[in-house]
C-alpha cells in the first residue's frame, strides 16, 4: 500500500467500560493491519458544552470542539462505534458532530471540512436484542447528509454484556472477523480512492 490512510476511531460513549469502546478498538486494529495510521480517541477527553449558538457567539468555539474538529479535518476516514440510547445515537456523539460542523476562520462558505468526503464505517454494541441497529440508521442518515462516504457494511452486536472476553475481543469468531474486516475495508477503500485519477 503506497498511500497510508489516516483514520480516526472513537465510540459514541464516554463510559469507562463501554462496550462500544471495545468494539471500535477491534476495528481500529483491523485498519492498522491493513496499513492505516489509526488514532483512537475517547470523547471523554473532549468535553464540549451542549451546542448553543448564543454561547458560541459569546465565547467562541469550545477548545475541545476545535481539537476534535481538527482531528477530523486531518483524517481520511472515521470508524465509529455508536451505542443506542432510546432508539437513536447518544447525546454526546450528536453534540460532538454538531460542534464539528461549525465553521472556523478560513473555512470556505458552506463547507464541512470535518466530514465532507470522509470515508466512514459504523458499528454498534448493545445489551439489547437488536445490538444498537436502530441508532445506526440515524447515524448513517446524519453523516451521509454531511457528505461522508458511508461504507455499506455495518455490524450490530447484541447481548453485548456477554459478547466480549477478558482480552476485549468478541467471543464469536465470526463477529470478531466482521469488525476486523470493517477496519480493513475502510483502510483499503481509502487507499484505492487515492490511486484513482480524477
Amino acid at each position: 500500500m503506497s498511500y497510508q490512510p489516516r483514520v480516526i476511531a472513537f465510540a459514541g460513549s464516554t463510559r469507562e467500560n463501554s462496550y462500544n469502546k471495545r468494539l471500535v478498538a477491534i476495528a481500529a486494529g483491523g485498519a492498522q493491519e491493513a496499513g492505516a495510521d489509526v488514532t483512537v480517541i475517547d470523547l471523554r477527553d473532549y468535553p464540549m458544552p451542549l451546542f448553543d449558538e448564543d454561547l458560541e457567539a459569546k465565547e467562541g468555539k469550545n477548545e475541545h470542539a476545535r481539537k476534535f474538529k481538527k482531528l477530523l479535518v486531518g483524517c481520511d476516514g472515521i470508524l465509529i462505534a455508536s451505542p443506542e440510547y432510546n432508539g437513536s445515537l447518544s447525546a454526546v456523539l450528536k453534540n460532538s458532530i454538531d460542534w464539528a460542523t461549525r465553521a472556523d476562520e478560513g473555512d470556505p462558505p458552506g463547507s464541512l471540512p470535518a466530514f465532507r468526503g470522509k470515508v466512514v464505517s459504523i458499528m454498534s454494541a448493545s445489551p439489547g436484542g437488536l445490538g444498537g441497529l436502530r441508532g445506526l440508521v440515524h447515524l448513517r442518515a446524519i453523516l451521509g447528509g454531511l457528505g461522508c462516504i458511508m461504507l455499506p457494511a455495518q455490524t450490530a452486536i447484541s447481548s453485548a454484556h456477554e459478547a466480549f472476553n477478558e482480552a476485549g475481543n468478541l467471543k464469536d469468531e465470526k463477529q470478531q472477523q466482521q469488525i476486523l474486516d470493517q477496519g480493513r475495508d475502510l483502510s483499503s477503500f481509502i487507499a484505492q480512492l487515492n490511486k484513482m485519477d480524477f
